[in-house]
Parts: structure tokens; sequence; C-alpha cells
């Protein structure tokens, strides 16, 4: 008879998990940052909040951001003129699909918002590595229609939040023990950790209330972050016996607006294109939540391809309620021809 041992290392992995596949998609609707304050304002028949519209356009201007993909046209919205009304519209409404297919195991992670897709690759990662053979998709959909709303005044939480989120859905595969010449590992997933900053519950929250999606961003949390980020680094680095230089790594960071990266790059020292990345995903898509790192990730892996991501090993962190920092230590793996 088998021991517990024996069982418990058959179904185990030989090797780390990686990411074998990742995909993206935005809906078709395009929107410029540059005309999004008219818009917002016109399609919500706010155009007398002058002083809110004001505000919104100072946002888009200074966001680091060109373009949004967003599902809420304004074909839709006049389909629907209730869901720019927090108090006409249910989730119920909002929320109707049918079940999924019940055959394969499915893990649901709600409301973690900008840090739930590297979250979900933690997850992954151990799901690939104890389960001997396991192919992993993590999928990752975000739709700002849960929490689009008219601009209110005292409510600057949702000015904030029609000037930087957009829609989009990220799509990645994590296996262990890639089999050869069908597979191709993109990158090797070394080690994850998760961090919560302690007494910061109330700087992101999100609620889901009778109308949508109602939730609050404080305007510390780049702060916030830049003051634990490189504590997090090094004791990761340190759990894993490995001495790094921040600027030999390359960077999958989620790019919740334009001040934390900013941050980042200031704190760590990291020179202008190290974060060209996360920059690039944040200027042509916006803040998609927890899709983001993923998109972020994509890019990484077209850049390598084309020569102009070179380091071997990197970092991917996403940031989230809590506050909860999750960070990746990553390997490239291999060389990657350009698709």
């Amino acid at each position: 008879m088998a021991t517990v041992q024996q069982i418990r290392h058959a179904q185990r992995s030989d090797g780390p998990a990686a990411v074998l596949a990742i995909g993206t998609a935005n809906p078709a609707s395009c929107m410029l940052q540059n005309d999004y304050a008219d818009y917002y304002f016109r399609v919500t028949n706010s155009e007398h909040h002058a002083d809110l519209k004001d505000k919104l356009k100072r946002i888009c201007k200074n966001s680091g951001i060109e373009r949004r993909y967003v599902h809420l046209d304004e074909e839709l919205l006049g389909a629907h003129p209730d869901f720019s009304d927090r108090a006409l519209l249910t989730l119920r409404r909002r929320a109707r699909r049918p079940a999924p297919r019940p055959p394969v195991p499915r893990t649901l992670r709600s409301r973690n918002g900008c840090s739930g897709g590297g979250r979900a690759l933690q997850l992954a990662k151990e799901l690939a590595e104890n389960n001997r053979g396991a192919r992993v998709l993590v999928a990752c959909s975000e739709l700002t229609l849960i929490g689009f709303y008219g601009p209110q005044e005292g409510r600057l939480d949702t000015i904030l939040g029609n000037g930087i989120f957009g829609d989009g859905a990220g799509a990645v595969i994590v296996g262990a023990d890639h089999v050869d010449c069908i597979e191709r590992p993109l990158f090797e997933m070394a080690f994850a950790t998760q961090t919560t900053i302690p007494e910061t519950e109330n700087e992101i929250t999100t609620r889901l209330m009778k109308g949508g999606l109602d939730f609050h961003v404080s305007i510390r949390v780049p702060k916030l972050l830049k003051s634990n980020i490189e504590r997090c680094l090094i004791d990761t680095f340190e759990s894993i016996g490995i001495s790094a230089e921040w600027n030999d790594l390359f960077w999958a960071i989620h790019p919740g607006g334009r001040a934390i990266l900013d941050h980042v790059e200031q704190l760590l020292g990291l020179g202008v294109e190290k974060l060209a990345a996360s920059r690039r995903v944040l200027r042509e898509y916006g803040n998609m939540s927890a899709a983001t790192v993923i998109f972020v990730l994509d890019e990484l892996r077209r850049r390598r391809a084309r020569g102009e991501e070179v380091a071997e090993w990197g970092v991917m962190m996403a940031f989230g309620p809590g506050i909860t920092i999750e960070t990746m230590v990553l390997h490239a793996a291999g060389s990657l021809k350009e698709n």
C-alpha cells in the first residue's frame, strides 16, 4: 500500500508552474480620453454639473491615458437610460446570464479589484504545482457597466472611476512540466506572495449595492504603496535567496494610475524604459482592474520577442483592496518569437 508521502509526491509536478499562453480582448467601442468628459456628462444628462465636469477633464488630461475601450456606448445607454442612475437599476437585471456548465472545477474570485489578476495567477500556480498534469485557465473580465453612474456632488470617486477605468478581458493558461513541441512556456512562476498593509482596509473598498458596485479609492493610495513596495520586494527576494538590482529586472506592474507608476519608478530608481509595458497598457486601455496585469504580461511577451526587453528575471505586482500587494517573481523561459 502506498504511503501518504508517496501519494503526495505523485500528485505534485516536477517543475515550476509557468505561463503557457496569454489572450486578451476588448469591446469594439473605443473612447478617446480627450472626448470622454463631454461624452459622460452628455449621456448622463449632467451638463449642469459644470464644476464636476471640469474636474473630470483635469483627471482625464493628467491620467496618462489616450484611449479606453467600453462596452457601454450611446446606443446601449439609449436603450437602457436607467443604467446611469444608481437609484433605478438592480443587480438582478444587470447580472442575468445562464449558469456555467458544471464538469470542470471552478474557483470564483470576486471583488478583489485591481489585485484580482495577480491573486488569480498565484492561485493558478499553486493548483498547477500540486496537481500533476493540470492545466489551469485564469480568466479575468471587467466591465465598468456595473459601476457606471451619473455624477453626484460629494461623490468624487464616481468621477475618478469614470476618468481612468476601461473594459477588458484577459486569460492565461498556467501549467507545470510542459509538453515539448506542443507547449511553450513564456514565464516561469518562481515565487509568489501576498502582503497586506496594516490599517488600510478603508483606503480601497467595494460594496455591492442594489444599483450596482459602489467603490471608493483614497487619494492616499499612491503614497501608501510607495511607502511599502520596496520592503515587499526586499522580503520577497530574501525569501528565495536572490540578490537583485531593480534595474536588472523586467517589470509587470499593475498600472492602477499614472501616479502609482510614477511613484514606483521614482522609489526604485528605475530607468524610464523599465515600466514601458505598464505605461503602454495604461495609455492604450486605461485601468481594466484585474485584467490589466494580464495585458501587461502580454505586452512584455511582445517586447521580449522584439528584443526590447532582455532581462532574465522579473517581477509582477498588483494592488487592490486591503490594501493588498500581490508579488510574483518571474523567470523568462527561453526565446520568444514575434507572433
